[in-house]
């Protein structure tokens, strides 16, 4: 098909929007390891999980050999609210960098909660409702989840807990109100309201948080309220089959037009996003369909799949979640207070970890003065002001092209754009300003966390 006629922005119809969620770990040979008890180092069982997650949840938490999951006609009723996203010819983008390659990007942020988080949120708060929960708690770490949790808990009546990560709580009080506006309750963390926020806070006196903080605490709430569970926005399987919805539709409309993408780039912080993006296609290149190249990006601040070291980790650092096969930091890995946002988890999903310790992907770091200075090129080209998240996708997407201007190489790049900026002002204040510094750990800090990591046999 001639390239003139394919539209700046493809739209699908209702009617071509994915009715089933796709699990990845039923195509991949590996499967990632499972879950483990700190206790006992066994696999954690569904009836072990039971006091920390919802039921369904719990079941495609375990599943590795389904393939396909029907989307409930009541999350596909809310999804019509704001999906199928588009998929943007980034046309300006390509003009300004005098490319060959042609861009595109997914736009996750069309929603009030301004980012993909909400895929997952709604499905998560159905199964609670469905189960006849009074509520659930979770962290967050820029707030797009807190945000899109909070909305959907509003959707189907329900409590939420929020705790955010403290510099984000600090940085960002405007997304913190728009998880009030939704009903939520909104505490800064590590916080005096559990017992593992005080310890945290006898062990680093003054910290400005980590989402392996905020993650305890909300487990901790969730596990001693009756009437409530845990729900994570991030690196668990669940979450990666409902954002496998973004991958879906990005392939639906590429197959539309005939568009074959080469690079597949994603930010990463605990894969959400990544994942989601990348399941149809990785699907292809597991099966021997076809090949393509992908990357992860990730902050230099907090270089999990780059810098750190695939074992067994605790999910959180007060160290009272299950055990994880990940590529990781180690679990008392407290990042630098920076605007890298939600990307400031220290590990990353089991199923990236696995298909990245395959070969399967590839990652990069990268620095956030050169994030936001990618940031600020795009948004003066094509009219949104993306989050510091998408951004770090932003800033290799356009190194990709660069190449291509140097090679002449005519690559067709496809990223996901997972969220917009406009509650972010302060980080770009700072970049504006020239105040914003790059913070990159040193390898004995580094180390010394990874020092603490379980011995797993």
């Amino acid at each position: 098909m001639s390239e003139t006629k394919i539209p700046y922005k493809i739209y699908l119809e209702e009617n071509e929007m994915p009715k089933k969620w796709y699990n990845l770990r039923a195509d991949m040979k590996t499967k990632p390891a499972p879950l483990l008890n700190p206790s006992t180092l066994r696999p954690m069982t569904a009836d072990e999980l039971a006091p920390v997650f919802c039921e369904e949840l719990i079941r495609q938490e375990l599943n590795d050999t389904t393939p396909y999951f029907d989307i409930p006609q009541e999350i596909l009723d809310f999804y019509k609210m704001y999906r199928p996203a588009p998929l943007v010819r980034a046309y300006c983008l390509e003009k300004k960098l005098q490319t060959p390659a042609k861009i595109y990007y997914k736009f996750e942020g069309n929603n009030t909660s301004g980012s993909h988080k909400l895929n997952s949120a709604i499905a998560q708060a159905y199964y609670a409702k469905k189960q006849g929960l009074k509520g659930v708690t979770t962290e967050t770490g820029a707030g797009q989840w807190g945000t899109a949790l909070s909305m959907a808990c509003s959707y189907f009546d329900l409590d939420c807990k929020v705790y955010m990560v403290k510099v984000s709580y600090e940085q960002k009080p405007f997304r913190r109100e728009v998880m009030r506006t939704y009903g939520a309750s909104v505490t800064p963390s590590p916080s005096t309201e559990t017992a593992i926020g005080k310890k945290i806070l006898a062990a680093h006196p003054g910290t400005t948080g980590s989402l392996g903080c905020a993650i305890s605490e909300a487990v901790e709430v969730a596990t001693t309220s009756e009437g409530y569970r845990y729900v994570l926005g991030s690196v668990l399987n669940q979450v990666l089959l409902h954002q496998s919805i973004i991958g879906l539709e990005t392939k639906v409309a590429l197959d539309k037009y005939g568009i074959e993408a080469d690079i597949i780039i994603g930010c990463a912080g605990g894969g959400s996003n990544l994942g989601g993006l990348i399941a149809p296609f990785m699907r292809e290149k597991l099966l021997g369909e076809r090949d393509y190249r992908i990357i992860a990006v990730e902050p230099a601040s907090c270089p999990s799949f780059t810098r750190g070291k695939y074992a067994y980790d605790f999910c959180d650092t007060g160290m009272v979640c299950p055990l994880a096969k990940m590529y990781t930091l180690g679990s008392d890995y407290i990042p630098a207070p920076n605007h890298a946002g939600g990307l400031r988890y220290h590990g990353m999903s089991s199923t990236l970890s696995q298909l990245y310790d395959d070969g399967l992907m590839e990652a990069v770091s990268v620095s956030q003065t050169d994030v936001f200075a990618a940031a600020e090129e795009f948004a003066r080209v094509e009219g949104i002001l993306p989050a510091p998240e998408s951004s770090h996708a932003i800033k290799v997407a356009i190194d990709e092209a660069s190449k291509c201007k140097e090679t002449g190489e005519e690559k067709t790049i496809v990223f996901g754009l997972t969220g917009t900026g406009y509650f972010d002002m302060v980080a770009y204040e700072k970049f504006h300003n020239g105040v914003m510094e790059n913070y990159i750990p040193t390898d004995a800090e580094i180390a010394e966390s990874l020092s603490k990591l379980p011995i797993v046999k």
